[in-house]
């Protein structure tokens, strides 16, 4: 992991590979941004004009190599666009730092020492330029040889070190800014690792082993169900799912404990570690990427230990509901009806539809402990990418207030959102003449269906929202700002926030 460190240091003495400046999209062309004076100063005030010459507009996401000045102990000056200049005199916003970082840190692959001079106005600029460059910099190359030599290796190594001009060494603000920006984006990239490991793996076992060593190292209490006994205790829901597989179910309980709490917040999270559909088998094409299928579970896994290291004072429980979704002569199919852990009977009409059977096992446990909200979070529906797309989640929840609440917050700490709703009529379609409910409703709104499904395991009195992140869960597309291509990490820094607004008082 990039090493992060704080520096009053005048851009022209330090030494280092490169120094990162901004540069945003004025009116009648580049202009320089706050940060980059002395930058500036050495091209006689003339940067604006070398970067447009060399084809530079400041629009988001563009970078612009150039030659550092005389005198200067970096070799190099790269400038990032941050977008059209702010008019309303409120600065550069936080996501426009993270993104310009995020950019430059991917660009700076086998460098030793980057500084970065962006516009610091005051602790959350310090954060979020923070958060650009340590989830930039993430590559995932376990699996690869990268190379014999030690040169090939290095060069593809993530930046090493990067120094924040502005940003002071000596301020409780700004040093508390870095610090809680390296343990978000620690665990955030800790679960893109998770999303980003091959199925073999990464089987319901070999994740909650690795939950248990988490919380042994945070402090966490770890509580894991097998399939033994899942099934003793009657969670009929993740045993029908993960029962096609010789890799047996777990159902993993983090718990977050604060002395001084007196709110308690269950994130619940879908962790299917592959996904073939089952019996009702997916089609040609549309495997290949279902190892990201867990990707909620490893967003509530990051954002209870995000938790913990953070010291929030709120009590924080991360259910993991691992299965691995398979056909075989055990396989649950199509016409079976499952008894789930609260007791309704679920007719299974579609085995592809399994993320809610898990998770409704574990959002009634998790309603059992009565806290004061709970939020799950999965790569449900297919539906909802056809909804919103590829970089936005969906919001659904029994609670207006509270679904406004959790889109506030994704936006705020940059990840897209959207609030949706659940119509009530679209309920009469999961009516089943066998069970108490099917697991498929109307084809049209099938994200907004599952949502329904999912409601109907929610304890009675609970506030609770749903979070849809099929779209951004991963990325098969190419790296854009801090996002990589593959795992994502979407949804943990939502939930940690929302973990803060309720430590604060100020989430209900």
């Amino acid at each position: 992991m990039t090493a992060l460190t704080l520096s009053t240091s005048a851009a022209p003495g330090l030494r280092a590979d490169a120094i990162v400046i901004g540069v945003a999209k004025g009116a009648k062309g580049p202009v320089v941004a706050p940060g980059a004076e002395a930058v500036d100063k050495a091209y006689d005030g003339k940067l604006a004009g070398v970067l447009e010459t060399l084809g530079a507009s400041g629009a988001e996401g563009e970078l612009t190599k150039l030659p550092a000045p005389a005198g200067f102990k970096s070799a190099l000056v790269i400038a990032v666009g941050l977008g059209t200049v702010p008019d309303d005199g409120t600065g550069y916003g936080a996501e426009a730092l993270r993104r310009a970082a995020g950019v430059a840190a991917r660009t700076l692959n086998g460098a030793k020492k980057a500084a970065f001079a962006l516009p610091v106005e005051d602790a959350a600029a310090v954060g979020a330029i923070a958060e650009g460059v340590l989830l930039g910099a993430y590559s995932f190359d376990v699996y690869k040889d990268n190379g014999s030599s030690a040169k090939a290796k290095a060069d593809k190594a993530p930046l090493a070190e990067a120094t924040l001009l502005g940003g002071k060494p000596r301020d409780a603000a700004h040093k508390a800014a870095l610090a809680r920006a390296t343990a978000v984006s620690e665990e955030l990239n800790r679960a893109r690792d998770l999303i980003n490991t091959p199925p073999n793996d990464l089987t319901p076992a070999a994740f909650a082993a690795i939950a248990q060593r988490a919380a042994k190292e945070h402090g966490l209490k770890v509580q894991v169900l097998d399939d033994k006994a899942l099934a003793k205790d009657g969670y009929g829901g993740i045993l029908g799912v993960g029962g096609g597989s010789a890799a047996t179910p777990r159902l993993v309980k983090l718990s977050y404990t604060s002395p001084g709490a007196d709110k308690h917040l269950a994130f619940v999270g879908k962790g299917i570690t592959y996904d073939s559909g089952g019996i009702s088998l997916k089609p040609a094409g549309h495997n290949e990427t279902m190892k990201c299928d867990m990707s909620g579970a490893a967003a509530v896994f990051a954002a209870v230990v995000s938790a913990a290291r953070l010291g929030l004072e709120v009590n924080v429980t991360g259910w993991l509901a691992l299965a691995e979704n398979m056909p075989s002569g055990s396989a649950v199919r199509p016409g079976d009806v499952l008894r789930m852990y609260s007791g309704k009977t679920v007719e299974v009409l579609n085995t592809d539809a399994e993320g809610r059977l898990v998770l409704a096992d574990a959002l009634w446990a998790a309603s059992a402990e009565n806290p004061d909200a709970i939020v799950d979070v999965a790569t449900l529906t297919g539906a909802m990418m056809l909804a919103l797309g590829s970089r936005t989640f969906g919001i659904m929840a029994n609670d207006d207030a509270f679904r406004t609440a959790i889109h506030e917050a994704a936006e705020e700490v940059g990840e897209p959102a959207w609030p949706m709703p659940l119509p009530e009529h679209l309920r009469k379609g999961m009516d089943s003449p066998t069970a108490d409910i099917a697991n498929m409703g109307e084809r049209m709104g099938g994200g907004l269906v599952a949502g329904l499904f999912l409601r109907e395991f929610v304890g009675e009195g609970i506030t609770w929202a749903h979070l849809d992140i099929a779209g951004p869960a991963f990325n098969e597309g190419g790296a854009f700002g801090y996002t990589p291509k593959g795992g994502t990490g979407s949804a943990v820094r939502t939930l940690v926030r929302l973990a803060e607004l309720t430590a604060e008082g100020d989430l209900g």
